[in-house]
């Protein structure tokens, strides 16, 4: 798109009273930005606008500004982080974000395009993640990408940020959806982890430059992130959460929703079990995913054609005890200690020597569970 289709989209993108649904349906009616520009006001009533959105809408064709909008400003700013515009008739839009109710009419992206065109698998869950959930995060992440499937976040804290992260980890794309304008990075300190997905993915908004995080754009983000994905994979989500509308407009649009069967006890899960309870998919591992999104488990196996685990010396009865205090959440050794009979200086050599052997896991505040 040359600069004068992308400033006729920031052009249309800011006219008063047009609203990104009534702007969806007037793209797909005329046949895109040239379109509505060149078509008279009858075609536009046609579809469906009011007599007042159009007369806005050629007073802000005829005068090329609209009211409270700097469209040269905008310019620079797409500009400055070399992002484009697609149009909803644009033949790189998306086709699964496409088929939704209520598609962005506009998608102002950085990166590579064709990656949204692939399959995906969206990933979400708690900005205040355990440190099980964010290891789970990642690890499912980098397990999917390896399987043929570009991994769908919000590049929030997190879950978000351990799924881009699992999948670029294990060579594989990576597609964040942002709810700022496509020329801010939000959080901040994720400026280094969108800078290296940008080396191989992409990122979306739907939201012209210069917007700010605002509270009321989130849900529509999350909306975004399930439509352009084939599932939902909701890793950990507290009551409420913000990945529980993720997972909802997953439904509403058809897509499979996943999650994980955390234990009662664990606050940051009820979400998951809630998810569970009203008939997501429950996870133990990538394959469960695979096979339920169907032929994509056909590549995976492909991927890994009967890959072998190695055989590993049978535990001892003091390294099997430890292992059997210990769970898929974080205990501290004091805590071990009072369930143990064992010497301390004898269980931290049984803990370290299961370490070692890859079946647990030393983290902040303890141990935990592989």
């Amino acid at each position: 798109m040359d600069v004068a289709d992308t400033r006729l989209c920031l052009l249309l993108h800011s006219v008063p009273g047009l609203g990104d649904e009534m702007l969806s349906r007037l793209l797909l009616h005329c046949g895109g930005p040239p379109g509505v520009a060149g078509a008279d006001r009858g075609l536009w009533l046609e579809a469906g606008l009011t007599r007042a959105v159009a007369t806005a809408l050629a007073q802000a064709l005829r005068s090329g500004r609209a009211a409270g909008f700097d469209i040269d400003a905008q310019l620079r700013a797409l500009a400055a982080v070399d992002a484009q515009v697609l149009a909803v008739t644009d033949p790189r839009y998306p086709p699964l974000l496409r088929a939704i109710h209520d598609p962005p009419p506009l998608l102002y992206l950085r990166g590579d395009p064709t990656v949204l065109a692939q399959a995906q698998l969206a990933v979400v869950g708690s900005r205040r993640a355990s440190h099980a959930g964010l290891r789970a995060a990642s690890t499912l992440a980098g397990e999917a990408a390896v399987a043929g499937l570009q991994i769908c976040s919000g590049l929030a804290q997190g879950i978000d940020g351990a799924a881009h992260r699992g999948a670029l980890a294990a060579g594989g794309n990576t597609v964040a959806v942002v709810a700022t304008g496509i020329d801010r990075v939000y959080p901040a300190r994720h400026r280094g982890l969108a800078d290296e997905l940008l080396q191989s993915g992409c990122m979306v908004s739907e939201f012209p430059p210069g917007m700010q995080p605002l509270k009321q754009n989130f849900p529509r983000r999350n909306r975004v992130i399930s439509g352009l994905s084939l599932g939902v994979l909701v890793v950990e989500a507290a009551l409420p959460s913000g990945s529980l509308i993720t997972a909802r407009t997953a439904l509403e649009q058809d897509r499979e929703v996943f999650t994980l069967p955390w234990s009662i006890f664990h606050a940051g899960g009820a979400g998951c079990l809630r998810l569970l309870r009203d008939g997501a998919k429950l996870v133990t591992g990538i394959q469960d995913v695979l096979e339920e999104l169907g032929q994509l488990y056909a590549v995976q196996q492909q991927l890994f054609p009967g890959r072998a685990t190695p055989a590993r010396e049978p535990l001892t009865a003091g390294q099997q005890q430890v292992l059997d205090m210990l769970g898929y959440e974080t205990i501290s050794t004091d805590q071990l200690g009072s369930l143990s009979d064992m010497p301390v200086h004898r269980l931290m050599a049984e803990l370290s020597t299961l370490e070692l052997m890859g079946l647990v896991s030393r983290c902040p505040g303890g141990y935990m569970r592989c």
